[in-house]
């Protein structure tokens, strides 16, 4: 029986390194991994660094994508691949919410709706992030949610929070 693919929604970025060049590095890693395949790329965004304060302007801005991609992994292996090149792309976790050369969140896999400990679908502060939801929308304006609606209604609430760098 051949596995059919899953729609799934990334969302991509880093406030360390040369955050443009690790992008692109994270999209084609992504799209080189057996069993993902990268259909959309959103513009990239800029923002302020948010920490478990909140915004920190002190600290190096993010820049931003959001990915439309088809999967053949399931969700815990898809975890380990971002996880994977994450690390490959320099991220250390030592801090929650601290600086990172790449950061990669599941946002979407299919409609799937779960929580558990180490993976929770949709991202469970996705609804509320301006840098997933305005080039989420830029992507793809027909964009939903699941759980939460149409990623165009909910950017109009934090659309200024970022703005376009790179169409």
């Amino acid at each position: 029986m051949k596995k059919h693919f899953t729609p799934a929604v990334l969302a991509i970025g880093g406030n360390l390194g040369d955050r443009i060049a690790n992008i692109r590095a994270a999209v084609e890693a992504l799209n080189e991994t057996k069993g993902l395949k990268v259909r959309g790329v959103s513009p990239l965004v800029e923002s302020f660094a948010v920490t478990a304060a909140g915004v920190d302007e002190s600290k190096p801005n993010y820049i931003n994508a959001v990915l439309k991609v088809d999967t053949k992994l399931k969700p815990k292996k898809l975890l380990r691949e971002v996880r994977r090149i994450e690390s490959e792309l320099g991220r250390v976790r030592i801090e929650r919410w601290g600086s990172r050369t790449m950061d990669i969140d599941i946002v979407t896999y299919g409609d799937v709706i779960k929580s558990k400990k180490k993976l929770e679908l949709p991202h469970p502060r996705a609804f509320n992030r301006a840098f997933v939801l305005v080039p989420w929308m830029l992507l793809d304006k027909d964009a939903v949610l699941p759980g939460h609606g149409s990623v165009s209604e909910l950017a109009k609430t934090v659309e200024n929070d970022v703005w376009v760098i790179q169409q």
